[in-house]
């Protein structure tokens, strides 16, 4: 039997959670023929299935950039985009560049949005190529900004039923799941009535769940998952609930309250699970530090406060404070890590302490400034986390893994940003430092199965997660001896060891370790 490509004498870790097995991997018309065992010891090299990003934002980088070599060279062979209720689509009442521009930082790019429902928006990254696949969500701030729902108030019924039925829409066109950011603006404005009802009218297709970026207001480690459960129940729909962290040291080590909610939740026959990412820090729009006030309504109405003396100097005082009842931020711990413009490039890589000192004002004044210059397209990484909790939460059996971060190329338009190294590093680094680096968090079985067979499971991808003849070759190969990330947060322009071969639907894309340029990937669809 002739085969397109044979990965010979590897070790197999199949997806499934199973015990790995040596065997050669036949791959024949972008699909896995074949799969045999061999009577030689274990080899060097595992062989395991593409990884499934549970949770990203290159919903636009990969227009960009559709090389996305920051995940390829990871081994992820499929992005799961729209998190955090950010997507590119629907448009609805809105012009698409005036969506964009409301969503900021997070949907910033050089391509000229010219398309308003799902179905355009990924018949754009299918015809422009790709070489990683996209599993896309619908974004509950862009249902908002859709239809005019930008102030700091209950949607109105009319809205209500126009978002149901974008919704209904962006499913139906393949959409996996709808998605909220309850800390970020439209989508915070939403009660929880109105996410139930947006819920609702979507849980009715096969598949389809509820993807939470939770609300983080003081004191909330328990009660946002509580709010996500009740969301679940109430709506009758699965819940995948975004990067499980603790953020807040003064409650640091409370990891196991939280956890019992979970599994609380799952006793009483709520489908709820997590995903998160295996850092100290989070990568953020540089507006989630200010009060939420501040940033509602259109980018024009943001930028008229800000040039208003007595409504900065209000948002300033806040800010230095702790915005919306947070505690008062570590402005060392805050790094600026991309800017729009060349008048603050000299900000990138820096904390927000060393640019207020150079610039001779308070460090809340710093933030306003580089909001206000930037026209709000300015992001930043928050070192607000520790050790001991991410460990706490990378073993729990709920959990799945997700980067938080793009599919970029360090040639692209992002090669002057100083980005999270999530954006190159998290699977490299769960398989370094989690697995193979001792005390071990989980087995090696353990995070191949949270990056492949539980997101897809999941997703309701029925040809992927697995290494199992008939399903697609969407593979990775890599050495458990040595695979380990590069990237750091001074330098994270840095591709990891170890992860010599990626191929997406049989075709390679990442070759003896070098990107192939080719792009056999696309935008998946829910059921398929």
């Amino acid at each position: 039997m002739t085969f397109d490509t044979l990965i010979h004498s590897g070790t197999v870790v199949d997806g499934s959670g199973g015990a790995r097995y040596p065997a050669d991997v036949g791959v024949s018309d972008g699909r896995i023929e074949a799969i045999g065992k061999l009577d030689a010891a274990a080899a060097a090299s595992v062989v395991a299935p593409g990884f499934i990003d549970m949770h990203s934002h290159s919903d636009v980088t990969l227009l960009d950039d559709p090389g996305g070599e920051s995940k390829a060279h990871q081994g992820v062979t499929t992005e799961v985009t729209g998190n955090c209720s950010y997507s590119p689509f629907p448009s609805g009442a809105a012009a698409p560049r005036d969506l964009q521009r409301v969503m900021g930082s997070t949907m910033a790019s050089e391509v000229e949005w010219d398309w308003t429902t799902m179905d355009e928006w990924a018949n754009r990254v299918d015809a422009n190529g790709v070489s990683i696949n996209v599993a896309a969500q619908l974004g509950q701030s862009a249902l908002r900004i859709a239809v005019g729902a930008n102030e700091d108030r209950p949607a109105t019924r009319d809205e209500t039923r126009a978002m149901k039925r974008l919704a209904e829409e962006a499913i139906e066109q393949g959409a996996f799941s709808i998605t909220t950011g309850l800390t970020i603006t439209p989508s915070c404005y939403a009660d929880t009535d109105e996410v139930v009802e947006l819920c609702e009218a979507v849980a009715r297709y096969d598949g389809a769940f509820y993807a939470t970026h939770a609300r983080g207001n003081p004191g909330w480690h328990v009660k946002m998952i509580e709010e996500a459960v009740e969301v679940g129940r109430r709506a009758g729909i699965p819940v995948q609930f975004s990067h499980l962290a603790i953020t807040d040291s003064r409650v640091y080590g409370r990891g196991p309250e939280m956890i019992s909610v979970f599994e609380r939740a799952i006793s009483a026959g709520v489908d709820i699970v997590f995903d998160m990412y295996p850092y100290t820090a989070a990568g953020i729009d540089l507006h989630q530090v200010i009060p939420v006030w501040v940033r509602e309504g259109e980018n024009e109405e943001m930028m008229a406060r800000l040039a208003d003396p007595s409504i900065r100097a209000r948002a300033r005082r806040e800010t230095a404070e702790g915005a919306d009842g947070r505690e008062a931020p570590d402005w060392t711990a805050v790094v600026v890590s991309s800017v729009q413009s060349e008048r603050n490039a000299s900000a990138v890589g820096r904390s927000i302490r060393e640019v207020s000192d150079d610039a001779g004002e308070e460090p809340a004044e710093t933030v306003l400034r580089l909001i206000h210059e930037e026209r709000d397209v300015v992001s930043a990484v928050f070192h607000n986390r520790v050790e001991s909790d991410i460990r706490y939460f990378l073993a729990q059996p709920q959990g799945m893994i997700g980067s938080d971060g793009n599919a970029i190329s360090p040639r692209g338009r992002n090669a002057g940003a100083v980005p999270h190294p999530r954006f190159y590093g998290t699977y490299p680094r769960l398989l370094g430092r989690y697995v193979r680096e001792r005390p071990a968090v989980m087995t090696l079985e353990e995070a191949v199965y949270k990056s492949t067979g539980f997101p897809a499971r999941r997703l309701g991808l029925k040809d992927r997660g697995l290494v199992k003849e008939g399903l697609a070759a969407d593979l990775v190969v890599f050495d458990p001896a040595t695979v380990i990330d590069r990237a750091t947060f001074e330098e994270p322009h840095q591709y990891p060891l170890g992860i010599p071969y990626v191929l997406v639907a049989g075709a390679p894309v990442v070759w003896d370790g070098r990107h192939t340029g080719a792009r056999p990937g696309r935008v998946l669809r829910r059921g398929e």
